[in-house]
């Protein structure tokens, strides 16, 4: 008996075009998986961006809703006019007593009405300016027919009807660069 080899079956020429990857293959999918890692990259950042800018924003709100609270608890300030025009240079609030320790205690019982809204405003700057870049912020009691804000220095007195404007303001660094944001509200107390 004579045994004859079998023939080897022949790969289809299909299956010999598939063997493997060639190496522009691996580097060309190197290349999509990089730019899109690089992309995910810059999403992450603008991300990063964003939450600042969010958090700005919720601490000037946060702020301008204190200087509402320190008013509605001195409202015997607020009515002898004490809150109408609060603004001044931080370096001029914090000449007379940096620590922010109240000058006079702080309290309604150990300051007068005009103190306590002296020493709301001060610590309210001093805390807009340590939570904010470069923050500060104004409190002005405002003409409704106008929108200007009556002064210190003006024969307008308080008057239940007008609102008080409290701005808050700091820096915010954007594409374009650094630039001045503003907060605004307006209630009455």
């Amino acid at each position: 008996m004579s045994m004859t080899p079998l023939p080897s079956p022949a790969r289809p020429a299909r299956l010999q075009a598939l063997a493997g990857f060639s190496m522009i293959e691996i580097l060309v999918a190197i290349v999509v998986i990089s730019l899109g890692l690089l992309g995910l990259a810059g999403l992450q950042a603008a991300s990063l961006r964003n939450n600042q800018v969010a958090y700005f924003r919720s601490i000037a709100s946060q702020q301008a809703y204190d200087m509402m609270d320190r008013m509605r608890a001195n409202l015997a300030g607020v009515r002898a006019g004490n809150y109408n025009d609060l603004q001044g240079a931080l370096g001029t609030i914090w000449a007379s007593n940096p620590n922010l320790v109240p000058v006079c205690g702080g309290t309604p019982a150990t300051c007068t009405f005009s103190q306590l809204a002296t020493e709301d405003y001060r610590q309210w700057r001093a805390m807009s300016n340590r939570l904010l870049p470069n923050g500060g912020g104004t409190v002005c009691l405002a003409n409704p027919a106008t929108g200007a804000c009556a002064t210190a220095n003006s024969s307008a007195a308080y008057n239940p009807e007008w609102p008080f404007v409290i701005t808050v303001t700091w820096n915010e660094k954007s594409e374009a660069g650094t630039g001045t944001q503003t907060f605004v509200t307006r209630f009455r107390p």
